[in-house]
């Protein structure tokens, strides 16, 4: 083989890493939409096992995700998600696949614990129900907890990564920027009293 054809392989192959080194990466799919024929799983032992409250509801909270149901992991039911969110709540959106999440969320367990805290709803997305239920369980965390298995309430707040962490104030949400992830409840607190 000729010097020119092996400088003509050569440049293919640093043409073909090239476009493999800039590809767009994005984060994992979706969990799939259940098709309305499969019958769902039996989480009733996982839900009591989770031990999680009932989701707040009743109150009108954001307008740009009124209209959006999502599962409440307490009891498996439907529930409008801007109804969760009234008043001045604090929600985190999370995944079971995000491994800072699962770092974060005990942090806001143990501020919601606090006697001054606002309410605290965990908002998982793109996560299976028994997924979810089992991380929650695993962490201890005992906190309201929403499912998004699809992600819609993910495209409306566009969260820079996860985990993202809203204060929502009658109606109003903002973004959590400083600190992206919580690491003490202390800086929990502060994010709140910043809000």
């Amino acid at each position: 083989m000729g010097n020119g054809a092996r400088w003509s392989i050569a440049a293919v192959i640093l043409m073909i890493a090239g476009v493999v080194a800039i590809w767009p990466r994005s984060e994992p799919a979706p969990a799939p939409p259940r098709d309305a024929t499969q019958t769902a799983p039996d989480l009733s032992e996982a839900r009591a096992k989770a031990g999680l409250p009932a989701c707040p509801e009743g109150a009108e909270g954001p307008a740009d995700l009124r209209g959006i149901t999502v599962e409440c992991l307490a009891d498996g039911g439907p529930l409008d998600v801007a109804t969760a969110l009234g008043g001045r709540v604090l929600v985190n959106m999370w995944a079971t696949w995000c491994e800072p999440c699962k770092a974060e969320l005990p942090v806001l367990a143990a501020y919601a614990a606090e006697p001054d805290a606002i309410p605290v709803v965990t908002l998982g997305v793109e996560s299976r129900p028994g997924d979810a239920l089992e991380l929650l369980t695993a962490l201890k965390v005992r906190l309201p907890s929403l499912l998004d298995e699809n992600g819609i309430t993910k495209q409306k707040l566009h969260p820079i990564g996860l985990p993202a962490s809203y204060l929502v104030d009658d109606g109003a949400v903002t973004l959590i920027e400083n600190p992206r992830v919580f690491t003490s409840v202390d800086q929990v607190r502060q994010a709140v009293a910043d809000g």
